[in-house]
């Protein structure tokens, strides 16, 4: 048995470290690979996918 420990959950609402303007997401997918889990986020009607280490639970101010 494998056991998966994923930091956000579908449905989760989430914002990306690297956005400007800090709109926020869903997370609409989860992609387990051998060597990395990777989240599929929805902004308005774009999708796209990335690494735990880009996404965060709270806007950055830093950025807004």
């Amino acid at each position: 048995m494998m056991l998966i420990e994923n930091k956000f959950n579908i449905g989760d609402k989430v914002y990306l470290e690297t956005d400007a303007d800090q709109k926020s997401r869903i997370v609409t997918g989860i992609s387990i690979r051998s060597t990395s889990i990777t989240y599929a986020l929805c902004s308005e009607i774009t999708e796209s996918w990335h690494y735990d280490f880009e996404i965060t639970v709270e806007k950055n101010h830093k950025l807004a």
